[in-house]
């Protein structure tokens, strides 16, 4: 432990010193939280210590090793201080979605670091958002369907607490301010006996009710057209598509105007090809490249993340399954099995979500699996007593790991568990270790 604080204490002065710096300081600018902090460890000497090694390759590897998850998710969590780790989590997003990610965590002060990336590449994904220092919620709008990836990671040193909450919506807000916000017909249903497709939504609601604007920014044209009748087109500050309302009974919005969010644009009307069906709003997005699904941008449903029922209390424990189990990929039953494990097998409980578990196997394999297939390891299973001349306890359940004991034959140790080819073991002094079945 006095080794741990002296080596705590060297990195927080190597690093405050480097932040002192007048040179330094202008290289970070760019640079993310975790960036900055990796650069502050290399400049200090510290990625050449077996410690800093880890963190930096533990930030590396998570990316490769990220498990897989669907949003909305949620997790709570511990990472503890005596080792290196780093978490990473795999989704997918729809263009036009909001996502939200928060991070509430305990001690407040402690760093945490949170970075959202874009796997357009997994060999070379790109960072597209971070937590700030102070850990303010990232919020992001997705312009590219696709795979994303969040990883978190602490500084070394650190025994921090923490809850992870990724929620979906809009990115534009609901076109109309009907109560109703009633959609009733979708992207690609047919029109003209399926000669062409819907390239929209309709919005139902009362005649000549406000059409408001989904986003801030400049109304670009205000036209007729025999399929749209009364139009607006109004493209959002900062984006690459326009929106279109159509079949409007009068036009409010006027060419070149600067509005902002829910500013009324138009009423609610029929005109147009409309005009033998009753009142509503066609909406629709237009890119370069066409028009684009316009659900995911104002879809007014808000999902939410279920609810932790896996108990908080065994967050950083040992404990051990209770039957033979699978370890799987994702947090359900119908994900890709990573491995099956025999009963009483030896695992490490990182986070909670659902009912399930993320678990850390001793030979480094991570998974989730259901919390209630797991016992805790207070109550051993066995008794076991030595009969050899002296036998091994190692720090992990591998003959070239390092050996914490020695015990010698008739010694009674108590078995808590199994792994492989190893016994996980307690002696009289309450030392915990692995040693050969």
């Amino acid at each position: 432990m006095r080794k741990l604080q002296y080596i705590f204490i060297l990195i927080l002065t190597s690093i405050t010193f480097i932040s002192c710096k007048t040179g330094s300081v202008n290289l970070f600018k760019a640079a993310s939280p975790h960036e900055q902090y990796k650069i502050k460890l290399e400049t200090a000497g510290l990625d050449k210590t077996a410690m800093g090694l880890a963190w930096i390759s533990a930030a590396e590897s998570s990316i490769q090793k990220a498990l897989n998850i669907n949003l909305p998710y949620k997790e709570t969590g511990y990472f503890d201080a005596g080792k290196i780790p780093a978490a990473a989590y795999q989704f997918s997003a729809t263009k036009g979605q909001k996502i939200t990610i928060s991070l509430n965590k305990k001690p407040v002060q402690s760093a945490l670091y949170l970075d959202l990336w874009h796997l357009t590449d997994i060999n070379n994904p790109k960072r597209i958002a971070s937590a700030d220092t102070l850990n303010n919620p990232i919020q992001y709008d997705i312009d590219e369907t696709g795979n994303y990836l969040i990883r978190l990671q602490p500084e070394l040193l650190q025994n921090v607490a923490y809850t992870l909450e990724i929620t979906t919506g809009p990115s534009l807000a609901f076109p109309t301010q009907s109560k109703s916000k009633s959609i009733g017909s979708f992207w690609g249903d047919g029109r003209d006996n399926n000669a062409r497709k819907h390239e929209g939504v309709d919005i139902f609601g009362p005649r000549r009710s406000p059409v408001v604007a989904s986003a801030a920014g400049t109304i670009t044209r205000v036209n007729e057209n025999n399929l749209g009748g009364k139009v607006v087109w109004l493209r959002p500050k900062g984006k690459d598509y326009t929106l279109y309302y159509a079949h409007l009974d009068e036009q409010v919005a006027r060419e070149g105007q600067e509005v902002k969010i829910g500013d009324t644009i138009g009423l609610m009307g029929n005109t147009g090809n409309a005009r033998t069906t009753v009142t509503h709003l066609h909406f629709g997005i237009y890119t370069f490249g066409g028009a684009v699904n316009p659900l995911p941008y104002i879809d007014p449903v808000t999902k939410t993340p279920a609810n932790i029922n896996a108990a908080l209390g065994n967050l950083n424990k040992i404990l051990r399954t209770s039957s033979k189990v699978n370890l799987y990929g994702s947090p359900e039953n119908k994900a890709s099995i990573v491995t099956t494990l025999s009963p009483e097998t030896i695992i490490n409980v990182h986070s909670a979500t659902g009912n399930y578990y993320k678990v850390a196997l001793p030979d480094g394999k991570i998974g989730f699996i259901n919390s209630n297939a797991l016992r805790q390891t207070i109550k051993p299973l066995r008794k076991l007593t030595i009969k050899i001349a002296q036998e091994n306890v190692y720090d992990q359940p591998d003959s070239l790991a390092a050996i914490k004991i020695n015990l010698k034959a008739g010694q009674t140790v108590s078995v808590l568990g199994n792994f492989n080819n190893y016994q996980l073991i307690s002696d009289e002094n309450a030392q915990v270790g692995w040693i050969v079945k």
